[in-house]
């Protein structure tokens, strides 16, 4: 089973008229609350240093969205851990609340898809902090009354690790908060993983996380690499996780599983193949040249759920389906 990529796809693209979008947009994060669906996308112009920030947009439909703001709603702040860019926003609702998942830089990513690797603004200087000294990305938390003003909570990943992909849980499970994480360099034997993979953790509070559960690895000739990709989703059958998976030739997947209910650590149904994989111009021709489709949101609404992806680095497309149809769909393919 396939998702259903809407025809008027992208649904957001580069804006030729606003500096600090006129490259990319795409990446975002989004969440229906109060009779609209809101979205914070990431958004880069053409400057050289590739400064990356967040606007806004809001629908009605969940397909046809409208700028809300002429500036960015956030941008990086001007002297903190989040100096260099704030990428790939991933939303929930708990609380109360929103908290918003990001990943940041401390120092300017440059044109990182260039090859070699032009990101002269990487300070390779071990005697600052790793973080610092090697640009690591890391992930923070934002919270948030309204989605139009944030507050900065601090990091909620290890400064030592490039370590993004990270997606809090909607509520606690047992009384407790779970998140996803994929710490890039946790492969090799002692991680039981021969690529990095999907991990997951819990926590008392949303700023201090436990024990580092292995999750799900690569286990598919599609992907190798694998990441989470959108807030897992509650149903009665488990909870609904999808992911992104990269295979041999760097051409990025869609992939879904399902979670135990009550002990999320426990997969117990995985699709063998694909729920959706680049084909259009809009996901192979972007910033990233192998073909990318990334979600980093869903809602569900109506029994219909919307799958948001950045394509290529460079535009912003959705997708849908039957949610019940498509969850027992996975729940065919025991773990």
């Amino acid at each position: 089973m396939k998702l259903k990529k809407y025809s008027g796809n992208p649904i957001l693209s580069p804006n030729s008229g606003r500096s600090w979008e006129n490259l990319a947009v795409c990446n975002p994060g989004v969440i229906y609350d109060k009779g609209k669906f809101h979205m914070l996308y990431r958004a880069a112009g053409k400057d050289p240093q590739h400064v990356i920030r967040f606007g806004l947009a809001t629908s009605k439909d969940g397909f046809k969205f409208k700028r809300a703001r002429t500036n960015p709603i956030l941008s990086p702040s001007l002297d903190g851990e989040d100096a260099g860019c704030i990428e790939d926003p991933r939303i929930v609702k708990t609380n109360g609340r929103f908290f918003i998942t990001y990943a940041y830089r401390p120092y300017f990513p440059g044109k990182y898809w260039l090859a070699p690797n032009q990101s002269a603004y990487n300070p390779h200087d071990k005697s600052q902090p790793r973080a610092f000294g090697e640009n690591l990305t890391s992930s923070g938390l934002l919270m948030s009354e309204d989605l139009k003003t944030f507050r900065r909570l601090g990091r909620i990943t290890d400064p030592t690790l490039d370590d993004r992909n990270v997606i809090l849980f909607p509520g606690r499970i047992n009384g407790k908060y779970a998140l996803l994480r994929r710490p890039m360099q946790w492969a090799g034997p002692k991680y039981r993983t021969k690529y990095p993979a999907i991990w997951i953790c819990f926590g008392d509070d949303l700023l201090k996380w436990g024990k580092n559960y292995l999750l799900a690895r690569g286990k598919f000739r599609w992907g190798h690499k694998i990441g989470g990709a959108t807030p897992p989703l509650k149903h009665k059958k488990g909870w609904f996780v999808i992911y992104h998976a990269v295979d041999a030739k760097n051409v990025y997947h869609v992939g879904a599983m399902l979670l135990d209910l009550k002990d999320p650590r426990k997969v117990i149904a995985r699709a063998p193949e694909p729920i959706m994989s680049p084909e259009a111009d809009y996901e192979w021709q972007g910033l990233y040249p192998h073909g990318v489709v990334f979600p980093t949101a869903n809602v569900v609404l109506g029994g219909k759920l919307f799958v948001y992806y950045g394509c290529a680095d460079k535009f912003i497309g959705v997708a849908t389906a039957n949610f019940d149809q498509l969850v027992n769909y996975v729940s065919q393919f025991k773990s």
